[in-house]
């Protein structure tokens, strides 16, 4: 089968600073080209000089505590926390919400949610009312705890209390991710919740024609959900303007760091008013992304679900098989025929590359099985056909690279396989909680052997914490990594000293030591320094 969006709205704050449009009060936001445009491609914008600019109120704090909630007893909250391991840390922070009615959104959302879900997520009772208060809220939590919905039903009621966006003014709510798969999947949930609601959204992201996306944003939406690159992309053109963005989200910060996205953030970010709401999800709390809150966020709510230490799903079954490189084709051949035995379950493969991805893709096909393959050399089209087709189960297996670790939201995904142990034990477990999502159960088979030994000890800390078997070779070869980079430590600092030494001699007694006596007594040197014997292993 063959796989086959011009008006200039970047708007100056005219003279007098804002005035009626179309009868209601509020900013104009339209009008000449953007003045920090510049036709210079990869130079920065300019930075507005928001102390000059006079800027119009907004309101961001909605929440208002019900009734059921006042008449629940504080210790109840107590054991939510407890039971969940969740720890929030900030000043005044509001309590959880244990049922949707209980939040207060419209009686249409709250009969939209239960129709759809029994209660609230974790992370949704606790972030739900942070948000909703007008707080700025870093959140941590697993992948398929439900976040999506903790930002965007309340800038859904952040949004409806704001002047309406007209054609040429740039979006209220702004959310950052770090690829077009999460990107397009938050536009997914956007559009279900927010159409009933007459709330537009746009998804900008790369790989697409520019076209499209372009139009739907000079159109005016409340809700732009977007990739960095090609939102600065359209921000330096002058296709739209973050001076209404009173909303801003940075989704998955952590991994969009780790794809060197800092320059790009900062950027877009500066572009919004300083007085703005904003909330950061994250999966994991390294020391950059604390950077990365302490310069965007002000006063935050910090709530934590789970251990702040490197954790997976405690709803995923984990498997560590040692397998070498050349067996690694028929186990996983064996493996598929024994989770696919009694049923068609949907099996995710990660690799390493693209072109590892490619070939095996090709060679399991000449096994008969239904593969198909997702990387980020496959064009647009090509990727959004293979997602559909496994959502809908027609082809219940696929091979992906780190393209997909994060953001494939399927939630039926059975198995996960990591054919390839990936470069961190990070991203092993982004890779694993494709499955196990939406409290199901789900199993991930990892292939581990030598080449990954300096990645054990992290594996081992991850599978003891969800209180998993540890497979007794992968201790083998994590004991080994150690002892091997004490010795190769040992090694360098003696061999260091061994050649000061040396040539510290060859200098004071050039005249009588001949090269050959040198290089000899060098490597007799480094052999004893090593092994602590005259003979190397390969010699005894």
């Amino acid at each position: 089968m063959h796989f086959s969006y011009k008006l200039k709205i970047m708007s100056n704050y005219r003279s007098g600073g804002y005035s009626r449009d179309h009868g209601r009060s509020g900013p104009s936001f339209r009008g000449q080209r953007n003045s920090n445009y510049n036709s210079s491609a990869g130079e920065t914008l300019r930075k507005p000089r928001w102390d000059q600019i006079k800027l119009p109120t907004f309101e961001k704090n909605f929440y208002k505590e019900s009734s059921i909630l006042m008449a629940r007893p504080v210790s109840e909250d107590e054991n939510f926390f407890q039971t969940h391991d969740v720890n929030v840390r900030g000043n005044r922070t509001p309590r959880p919400v244990l049922t949707f009615e209980e939040v207060g959104f419209t009686d249409s959302l709250t009969k939209q949610l239960n129709s759809n879900f029994a209660k609230p997520s974790v992370i949704q009772a606790t972030s739900w009312p942070i948000a909703l208060s007008g707080r700025d809220m870093v959140g941590i939590a697993q992948t398929g705890s439900g976040k999506t919905l903790s930002f965007l039903l309340p800038s859904i009621v952040h949004i409806k209390h704001q002047p309406r966006v007209e054609r040429g003014e740039g979006p209220i709510v702004l959310v950052l991710a770090p690829t077009r798969e999460l990107a397009q999947q938050v536009q997914e949930v956007a559009i279900e919740y927010g159409s009933r609601n007459g709330v537009r959204s746009v998804c900008v992201y790369g790989g697409a024609s520019k076209g499209p996306q372009q139009r739907e944003l000079e159109r005016g939406v409340e809700v732009c959900i977007a990739t960095p690159g090609r939102l600065l992309d359209f921000l330096r053109m002058g296709v739209t303007n973050l001076r209404r963005c009173t909303f801003l989200v940075l989704d998955e910060a952590d991994r969009m760091l780790d794809m060197g996205f800092e320059p790009q953030i900062r950027q877009i970010v500066d572009q919004t008013r300083p007085d703005r709401q904003t909330i950061m999800f994250s999966a994991t709390w390294p020391t950059e992304v604390r950077a990365l809150a302490e310069s965007f966020l002000r006063d935050y709510v910090f709530v934590n679900i789970g251990s702040l230490q490197l954790a997976a799903n405690h709803n995923i079954e984990q498997v560590v098989e040692i397998v070498s490189e050349f067996e690694k084709h028929e186990r996983l051949l064996k493996l598929l025929q024994e989770v696919t035995k009694d049923s068609d379950p949907k099996v995710l493969i990660f690799v390493e590359t693209k072109r590892k991805a490619d070939e095996l893709t090709r060679w399991l096909r000449q096994k008969g099985w239904p593969v198909l393959s997702i990387h980020g050399d496959k064009a647009q089209g090509e990727r959004d056909w293979v997602l559909n087709e496994f959502r809908t189960g027609k082809s219940p297996i696929v091979i992906a690279t780190d393209v997909a670790a994060r953001g494939l939201d399927v939630d039926d995904i059975k198995f996960v396989v990591n054919y390839d142990y990936p470069q961190c034990s990070e991203d092993y477990v982004h890779r694993i909680g494709r499955t196990g999502r939406c409290n199901r159960t789900g199993t991930a088979y990892t292939f581990f052997n030598a080449n990954n030994a300096r990645y054990a000890k992290d594996l081992i800390d991850v599978l003891i914490e969800a209180k998993q078997h540890v497979n007794p070779k992968l201790y083998e070869l994590g004991v080994m990594e150690i002892i091997v980079g004490e010795a190769v430590t040992t090694t360098i600092v003696s061999v260091h000293r061994i050649i000061i030494v040396t040539v510290v001699s060859v200098n004071a007694l050039a005249s009588t030591i001949t090269v050959p006596t040198v290089a000899a007594t060098l490597v007799a040197l480094i052999v004893r320094a090593t092994f602590g014997t005259d003979q190397c292993c390969w010699c005894r």
